[in-house]
């Protein structure tokens, strides 16, 4: 079969030096074979930098709804501080004149700062009375209780997510099985 190859194509490159248009066809041929190689290879560097620029728009745009989590992470303590000040007030304390102004001033802070989280996409997570999600909760501790196990049934430190991300888990207590 190799022989009938070679025979071939000696038949053609004798007759090619009789014909040359013959010639011509073959250059023809070669040089519309390299076109179509040269094409493909453009159309598939063209398809790549649309790939890394949709991939580049893509990191750019997270890295721009990402970029506050450093800063949003540093700002819960200042808002745990907050609920902590709240959350031990004296009950007589709100009625108080000495002491009103002063409570309300936290209070305005506290919602301030949870419009500013609302504004950038931080939320608080839902912890008590919700299943445990390891995603979103950290469990601390085991609680007996009637609830079904699993159930958060205590938050120790509230959790944040900024859009679709987590900033930090919700601590809390489980119920623990029977």
């Amino acid at each position: 079969m190799n022989k009938l190859h070679e025979e071939a194509e000696e038949i053609r490159a004798e007759t090619a030096e009789d014909a040359p248009e013959l010639q011509e066809h073959d250059q023809l041929a070669q040089l519309q074979k390299e076109l179509e190689e040269a094409q493909a290879k453009a159309l598939y560097a063209a398809a790549e930098i649309q790939n890394v620029r949709r991939r580049s728009d893509q990191e750019r745009l997270q890295a721009v709804a990402y970029a506050n989590t450093g800063f949003a992470r540093d700002i819960l303590s200042v808002k745990d501080n907050l609920d902590r000040a709240l959350s031990h007030v004296p009950e007589g304390a709100r009625e108080d004149e000495r002491f009103k102004a002063f409570i309300e001033g936290i209070e305005a802070t506290s919602r301030e700062l949870d419009s500013v989280f609302a504004r950038n996409g931080v939320t608080r997570i839902e912890a008590k009375g919700q299943a445990l999600d390891p995603n979103k909760h950290q469990a601390m501790i085991e609680i007996p209780s009637d609830a079904e196990a699993g159930t958060i049934i205590e938050e120790m430190q509230a959790g944040y997510m900024l859009k679709d991300r987590l900033l930090r888990p919700a601590l809390v207590g489980v119920a623990k099985a029977g």
